[in-house]
């Protein structure tokens, strides 16, 4: 009996059809899954974040400082970083589906997460890697410390190892925790759809405390403490999450790889085309497999009006940080606000309207639209798109206001000496961002998994994630040309001294590709016809 036959089989309260348990046996319903066993999942993705983002917040300010690099090299490199990070789900989420399973992935990529971050704790806190009279564990780098070939090899070989682990985490963590509940269940149902709220609320969790902790550590007392710390938490993290082993629900498939049924299926599906007819007569190949190709091939235009959507998603790590250190940080006598410390407002944004989105606005929407989720999971990312370029307008705004205040107070040639003007006046774009999370971050992570065949969903998420790969990589390149262009006409708009850039011309930029983006996006949204209609009640064509 092959899966597809399976589930169509009448479902019983006591045994999950097609699951089993961590014994290989019948998954019993009582015991195994639901929010007990996704909490589990939970928590080793709050620490990943935790561990991920306690690397990727601050990470400019190590790069332009103890490493020494430009303002614009240095947004580029970790763009290409973040990119790399973003597309190697696309192959990391083919093997987990094909050979070891999404539970034996997210275990792996767990103890890679904590390999890599020992690496690269070792390397910005050990003397031996630095010049004389560079910093140890516990101090932060003496101005006059220059990076040794050895430091910068070790962390970049490091960095990039957290790329391939956040690769091997990212889709298999989301799909193994919404695994947890039965969709052909009433009451699982329910709860599946609400797990992708939370899921992002315990996302953002995580990041909030990283944030925080990490930049202050890093920024005042030292890297390697900075980076030790999420180091210590990923441990913890997979200990706990190896503790739930015995509750979870593991999916079996009796069908072949992702890899070689969706190329298999593509030939036919090419070679079909041609003749008007099949083109194998292959049962495992036949009509439904070639489906899931043109499953997977219907979702382009979706992703391909998200791509600048992830550009601007870039930014909030890299220039607001920057710009960040210019202003005035202070609150009260001593404390100064570490730079990176103010994307904890997109954090906090996100934790404060989760709730209020799933408990207030959905019912709301429930009662004039008749869907179960309020709206449509494409009228949700509209929504969020729009946010975005929101979001930039008023980061444009605000950095021309900085721009004026340093020309205002003298201080065009003076980088390094705080601007008055308050670090307030940055936090209403993180909010903005934070709103925009909300609703195209978590509506696309569902329409990737829902959308995609069952068997693909690993696949289907990291599909989700290579939009921001590509997102960054373009963000990447953008940064990269416009530097050069503008170089030989004056100023870059991206120079060393920000109080003679131009980040605002770059966000008026995004936010005019943006606005491009949004019309196309509303044109393939209301052709678009859902998968499983039978959770829109019916209605086949999404309308934005």
């Amino acid at each position: 009996m092959d899966a597809t036959q399976e589930l169509l089989l009448p479902r019983s309260d006591g045994v999950v059809p097609g699951v089993v348990d961590f014994r290989g046996g019948p998954a019993s319903r009582a015991s195994t899954g639901r929010w007990p066993a996704a909490m589990f999942v939970l928590g080793v993705e709050i620490a990943e974040r935790f561990a991920y983002h306690g690397v990727s917040a601050n990470l400019i300010s190590y790069l332009t400082g103890p490493l020494g690099e430009s303002t614009a090299g240095a947004a580029a490199a970790i763009n290409a970083w973040s990119g790399v990070a973003t597309m190697l789900p696309l192959l990391v989420a083919c093997v987990a589906d094909a050979w070891l399973g999404r539970f034996r992935t997210i275990v792996f990529a767990s103890i890679l997460f904590v390999v890599s971050m020992g690496m690269l704790t070792l390397s910005s806190a050990l003397p031996a890697f630095h010049s004389d009279g560079c910093g140890s564990f516990f101090t932060t780098h003496a101005p006059n410390c220059t990076p040794s070939p050895v430091q910068v090899a070790i962390f970049y070989v490091s960095l990039y190892l957290v790329a391939l682990a956040e690769a091997g985490h990212k889709p298999c963590a989301q799909a193994f925790g919404a695994d947890q509940f039965d969709q052909g269940h009433p009451k699982e149902s329910v709860s599946r759809s609400s797990f992708f709220n939370w899921w992002y609320f315990g996302m953002c969790s995580g990041t909030a405390a990283t944030t925080v902790v990490s930049s202050y550590i890093q920024d005042n007392i030292g890297w390697g403490l900075g980076f030790g710390i999420p180091c210590l938490v990923m441990v913890f993290a997979l200990a706990m999450f190896l503790l739930g082993t015995r509750r979870y629900r593991y999916y079996t498939s009796t069908q072949s790889s992702p890899f070689a049924r969706l190329a298999r299926a593509f030939v036919a599906l090419v070679r079909g085309s041609k003749s008007g007819q099949c083109a194998s007569d292959d049962a495992e190949f036949s009509t439904e497999h070639r489906e899931e190709v043109r499953g997977l091939l219907r979702l382009f235009p979706i992703w391909a009006t998200c791509i600048i959507y992830a550009v601007i998603f870039s930014q909030s790590s890299t220039f607001f940080t920057k710009q960040a250190g210019t202003l005035d940080r202070r609150i009260g006598a001593t404390f100064q606000v570490p730079p990176a410390a103010l994307q904890t407002f997109i954090s906090l944004t996100i934790m404060t309207f989760i709730p209020v989105y799933d408990r207030l606005f959905v019912p709301a929407a429930r009662r004039f639209t008749r869907l179960s989720s309020g709206i449509t999971m494409l009228q949700r990312i509209g929504t969020g798109l729009v946010l975005a370029m929101v979001a930039m307008a008023v980061a444009a705004l605000v950095e021309a206001k900085r721009l004026g205040v340093a020309r205002d107070a003298g201080l065009v040639d003076q980088p390094k000496v705080a601007l008055p003007m308050s670090l307030w006046w940055m936090v209403p774009q993180y909010v903005l961002f934070g709103l925009s999370d909300v609703f195209a971050m978590i509506g696309l992570q569902e329409f990737f998994y829902d959308q995609v065949p069952d068997a693909l969903r690993s696949i289907g998420l990291a599909f989700f994630l290579s939009i921001f790969g590509v997102g960054h990589f373009l963000s990447s390149f953008l940064i990269s040309a416009i530097d050069g262009a503008t170089k030989k006409s004056g100023e870059s708009w991206f120079a060393n001294n920000l109080n003679r850039a131009h980040l605002d011309y770059f966000y008026w930029l995004l936010a005019g590709l943006c606005a491009v983006e949004l019309v196309a996006f509303v044109i393939v949204s209301r052709v678009y016809v859902y998968k499983k209609r039978a959770s829109h009640h019916d209605n086949s064509v999404a309308v934005l």
